[in-house]
């Protein structure tokens, strides 16, 4: 069985590596994270989170233009991003050395993010492609799960003593990393002095239970979902299906074991609800290895040589539920007239096997990647004025 890379991210079922996790002998300490090779990202250093992130922008009637993007000059806060499962390497828990899959995901998931914010990356020792492979084997997994967390937290320890000075924070993952953030904030951050730094949690691709008709008391005890842009220290949370597949009954997306709760989905498109056209920044290749390939973006089958791709209008998200699922439905809104493919790439395919169970966990974030984007900065300019009120009283 081939190595399943999403787009480049891997999803790590919430509770079946768990499931089937052996114990692991004691983990050696934590990376020094005040070494600068450490880090996959960070300021001062040349990185893949300023990879070029210029988009080629296809219009309905297949005009095309081009976006160009500029890193912000004087970022006013700053991005934690945590990585998801990418690693290539053949133990069960990765090395401290970025492969060209770590940099090929930081590019492509947290680059457009330094439009407004300093953007950190950890390095750490996730559980690894291998180790997922050998559980869809059905063999035992010797992981330790526990060591990829506390390398986030020592290396969130070490921002914190050294880097922030005040400035608010967004927290941003996916899949593995976005699980990963989900335990920080609750072991390590809510009740503390350190959440009234946390302008917003945006952690796609991992379950986040609530209670029926709630959006606080589950797995966060004090971080509510997010209605609105105004809101700050709140999370964002969702996992994505096209509308016209719907979770089948063995997905471990969008449903949770806790009795009475269910998984989060908030919108980024549109946080109050429904379904809204949404800001999607596409790979212009398509969504990586485990996904089929993306064809031509257009009838004329002209080339893109931008990295990423806009369509607008042709996407749009609303959060559903199936049963006992919640989702993001993602649909594409294609006409006989429209002159740009009727279709997008996302789905994971193994082989020739589509795993309806994994919906468009490949893209996940490039489905909104603009609305969550322009949601951070909305988000810490009202942080911002908040601070300053309560500075000034």
């Amino acid at each position: 069985m081939k190595s399943i890379v999403l787009g480049l991210s891997l999803f790590v079922a919430p509770g079946a590596v768990a499931a089937q996790t052996q114990p692991a002998a004691a983990s050696a300490a934590s990376p020094d994270y005040g070494k600068p090779e450490n880090w996959l990202c960070r300021p001062g250093k040349v990185d893949p989170c300023d990879a070029n992130q210029d988009a080629t922008i296809i219009k309905a009637d297949g005009s095309r233009s081009t976006e160009k993007f500029s890193p912000t000059s004087n970022p006013k806060f700053d991005c934690f991003y945590v990585y998801p499962t990418v690693s290539l390497d053949r133990t069960p828990n990765s090395d401290m050395i970025a492969g060209p899959e770590e940099n090929t995901v930081a590019a492509a998931q947290a680059g457009r993010f330094a439009a407004h914010c300093r953007v950190f990356a950890p390095l750490y020792r996730q559980v690894t492609l291998t180790a997922l492979q050998a559980l869809l084997l059905g063999k035992p997994v010797v992981a330790d799960r526990a060591m990829a967390y506390r390398d986030v937290k020592a290396a969130w320890d070490e921002y914190l003593a050294y880097d922030n000075h005040g400035r608010g924070v967004v927290l941003i993952g996916h899949s593995q990393g976005s699980g990963i953030l989900k335990q920080l904030v609750a072991d390590a951050i809510e009740g503390t002095p350190t959440q009234k730094l946390i302008i917003s949690v945006l952690i796609p691709g991992t379950n986040v239970a609530v209670p029926a008709g709630k959006d606080v008391g589950g797995d966060l005890k004090a971080t509510p979902l997010c209605h609105t842009a105004k809101d700050v220290g709140c999370v964002v949370s969702y996992v994505s299906f096209r509308a016209d597949s719907p979770p089948p009954e063995n997905s471990r997306f969008g449903v949770v074991p806790q009795p009475g709760m269910i998984a989060a989905c908030v919108n980024p498109a549109a946080l109050g609800g429904g379904a809204a056209v949404s800001d999607a920044y596409l790979g212009a290749r398509g969504a990586g290895m485990a996904s089929a390939p993306m064809g031509p973006w257009t009838t004329d089958a002209a080339a893109v040589t931008t990295p990423f791709v806009k369509v607008p209008g042709l996407i749009s998200t609303a959060c559903t539920s199936t049963g006992k699922f919640t989702y993001l439905a993602v649909s594409v809104n294609a006409k006989p007239t429209d002159k740009r493919t009727q279709t997008i790439v996302g789905d994971v395919v193994v082989g020739t096997r589509m795993l309806k169970d994994w919906g468009l966990h490949l893209v996940d974030m490039p489905v909104v990647m603009g609305n969550l984007v322009e949601l951070s900065d909305a988000q810490a300019k009202v942080w911002a004025g908040k601070q300053a009120i309560s500075a000034a009283q």
